[in-house]
């Protein structure tokens, strides 16, 4: 048995370590001028990406970009400027990116939401509600590829966030120049006559692993710290938004299964997009449809848990912050792929109503929508009510109430949470702590060993990322709305992470060591040790080329009370397993027109030997095909049984153009007998309306009785959304 290790005498040469360190920094990095006044237009502009009308010479313009890396505090190496006009309804950017040689401009990318590390790339984040944590992150590339984050918190987004923006780029001997526009509708922000907002710009020249910024430079933080962004200032009398979305839709297609046949599905609905306030609106929906969806990855699973699926359904994407309310230990006391989906099947949703957004310093988040119902489950309805307040620059105090109420269940959660946040800590350093006491009802009545808690204290920084946590989950808490990936515990985290920039002169942008980070968890009812894991990493590094390395040490103890099947045949069966496993993982560049990734992962598994190969190849072929594989396999040497799995996916990209956009994606999993294809094509006939051809074909039997000509399911859909706003 393993015993935990007592690390509090770690803990006093960390402080210190903490100490000497943040005497080698200054404050966070700022470089005049700190603002930018946008210049207000009458007349329109030709939106074409040439930046030649006399309105942007006349606009104030900003040059004072600073290298965050590689070398940090210097000018950036290539002349960057950036100027903005306004109307009443739009905001308008222009991005003048210089290039001494332009055969250096890489550009692999056309599709939206494009893999934008990988690219030259200039970014913009804007706060309009200027509360020091929200934002929204704009991305470009010199081919007009764009992308868009939702930012929250300083540090987390939701790259699967879209809004309604749209961009023009141009390549010429001088280097890539870019228009964008945003309509202010796409905003949420306080109605005034005067506003001033926090902004902020980033340039990456990947050819050279260079990042500049304008303002808040410092390795301690990202462009998602808004707290450290510059001032966009005196934006006067402009219309906040259009009062009403609306976004209907018109569905049709063929479905088949091989036990029941063909059907041809026709359906109609849509959502109503209402700004109760100028930053608080109101989402209806009814007969929702996600049929634009790509098909989850059905990973290979050796362990005892059940796989976490990210939401990808846009409806749930906007404002998803306003609903996180995360438990640790992987659970979440809201999950919201439990609404209209069940073992894999979508559940029709009758209608629905979400409120989001901010009240000054409230930040609320409501979601109400009814399921129809489906065979054998009763109609149900779900409610979510999450609210945050916000004290001082980045801290808040908050809770949540979740309802899943139909003929069979009706469960509730209950919880307050609360974080204290700071980018200013020991003079420039970021540090947060919190705490979050949660609860489980059924029919509102309160159930004995139904509570759970957390507390954590999170460092994240350039040289010291250290993070520790402690929590508890009853054994009778279980939310019905929420996603429980183990429960009857509690845990102990500890993850210290060093990242030096030494040996820089031997190619070496920054080491990645990480002395231990390890999860202790103890049965809540018996204090018996369940399971502890620890990765330490001796060594592991970034190289100023961009390939990087690791080497792993793993050890792991896991306590089996009950047997968990691996295959048909051969199940893992009750015991206490101690595994010690090796790691190595190298990846090159991702800018580089081909790369690669690979993982060699060898050691103890429960009863036996495990062996696993993870490999990744890109291939960006030019900017409209791009290529990427994975192939994981595993050797397991077990007494009951050898086992080899394999799993293989597949993603194809061929963008026309920026607006229309051709994927495949395809996936085999021998371990499940999954074999499922997912073709779309995409186009945008105006930004915020999109048209959908989706056609997916699955198996599920193994690969040699596979008959190619028939498969289980097959589904084609053409869906159109068309916005109206007004």
């Amino acid at each position: 048995m393993i015993e935990p290790t007592n690390n509090f005498g770690y803990l006093k040469t960390i402080l210190s370590i903490l100490l000497i360190t943040t005497n080698l920094y200054v404050y966070s990095q700022q470089s005049m001028p700190n603002t930018i006044q946008p210049y207000k237009i009458t007349k329109k502009i030709q939106f074409d990406g040439n930046l030649d009308e006399p309105a942007w010479q006349k606009a104030q313009h900003i040059s004072n970009f600073t290298q965050r890396d590689l070398d940090f505090g210097k000018p950036v190496t290539e002349h960057t400027e950036v100027a903005m006009l306004y109307n009443k309804n739009t905001l308008y950017i222009g991005i003048w990116c210089y290039q001494k040689d332009i055969t250096k401009i890489v550009a692999k990318n056309m599709k939206r939401d494009f893999n934008y590390r990988s690219d030259d790339n200039f970014q913009i984040i804007i706060s309009p509600f200027d509360d020091n944590r929200t934002g929204y992150l704009f991305v470009i590339n010199p081919n007009g590829a764009r992308a868009d984050i939702q930012i929250y918190g300083g540090e987390d987004g939701n790259e699967d966030w879209n809004g309604v923006w749209d961009t023009k780029t141009t390549i010429n001997n001088k280097g890539w120049f870019a228009e964008i526009y945003i309509p202010f509708s796409t905003f949420q922000f306080k109605n005034d006559s005067i506003l001033n907002w926090a902004i902020n710009f980033e340039r990456d020249i990947v050819s050279e692993n260079e990042q500049a910024l304008w303002q808040g430079w410092s390795r301690d933080y990202s462009i998602y710290s808004v707290a450290n962004a510059g001032r966009l200032i005196n934006i006067k009398n402009i219309a906040y938004a259009k009062k009403f979305e609306f976004k209907p839709y018109t569905l049709a297609g063929w479905q088949y299964k091989k036990n029941s046949g063909s059907s041809y599905p026709l359906k109609f609905g849509g959502d109503l997009n209402v700004s109760l306030l100028p930053t608080l609106k109101l989402n209806l929906t009814t007969f929702t449809d996600f049929a634009q969806v790509e098909a989850d990855r059905i990973p290979v699973n050796l362990s005892r848990f059940s796989i976490y699926y990210p939401e990808k359904r846009q409806f749930f994407l906007e404002g998803s912050d306003m609903f996180s309310y995360y438990l640790g230990d992987m659970n979440n006391a809201f999950y919201s792929r439990e609404i209209g989906l069940e073992n894999g099947m979508q559940i029709p949703i009758i209608a629905g109503a979400r409120v989001f957004g901010k009240i000054g310093r409230n930040n609320i988040g409501f979601l109400n929508i009814q399921e129809e119902k489906f065979d054998t489950i009763p109609t149900t309805n779900n409610t979510v009510f999450r609210y945050k307040y916000d004290i001082g620059k980045q801290s808040y105090i908050g809770g949540i109430f979740t309802n899943k109420i139909n003929t069979k269940t009706s469960n509730q959660v209950i919880g307050i949470d609360g974080a204290y946040q700071t980018s200013k800590f020991l003079k420039n350093k970021n540090l947060t702590i919190g705490a979050k006491l949660t609860t489980c009802t059924n029919d509102f009545k309160i159930q004995k060993d139904a509570l759970t808690y957390r507390l954590y204290a999170d460092y994240p920084n350039d040289l010291i990322d250290n993070f520790m946590a402690l929590g508890s989950m009853q054994n009778n808490f279980n939310p019905g709305l929420g996603y429980i990936r183990r429960k009857n515990y509690n845990s102990y985290s500890w993850y210290f992470r060093l990242s030096p920039r030494i040996l820089t002169k031997y190619g070496i942008k920054r080491l990645l060591l990480k002395p231990w980070g390890f999860t202790l968890y103890n049965t809540n009812t018996t204090g018996e040790i369940e399971s502890l894991s620890n990765e330490t990493r001796p060594l592991g590094a970034i190289f100023k080329s961009g390939e990087r390395f690791e080497i792993n040490l793993i050890q792991n103890y896991d306590r089996i009370d009950n047997p968990f099947s691996l295959t048909d045949s051969i199940s893992i069966p009750t015991g206490k397993y101690t595994m010690y496993k090796y790691e190595i993982q190298f990846e090159t560049y991702r800018a580089r027109k081909i790369w690669t990734e690979l993982l060699y992962n060898f050691g103890g598994f429960y009863t036996g030997k495990i062996q696993t190969i993870e490999s990744s190849l890109g291939i960006n072929v030019n900017k409209h095909l791009n290529i990427n594989g994975n192939y994981t396999v595993n050797f397991l040497n077990l007494p009951e049984g050898n086992i080899t799995t394999n799993e293989i996916a597949l993603y194809l990209n061929y963008a026309f153009t920026t607006k229309l956009n051709f994927s495949l994606f395809s996936q085999y999993n021998d371990l499940d007998e999954i074999m499922i294809y997912n073709i779309r094509l995409h186009w945008i006939p105006k930004v915020g309306s999109d048209l959908y051809f989706v056609y997916n074909i699955g198996y599920q039997e193994p690969i040699k009785q596979i008959e190619y000509l028939k498969p289980q399911t097959t589904n084609a859909v053409i869906k159109l959304i068309y916005r109206i706003i007004f």
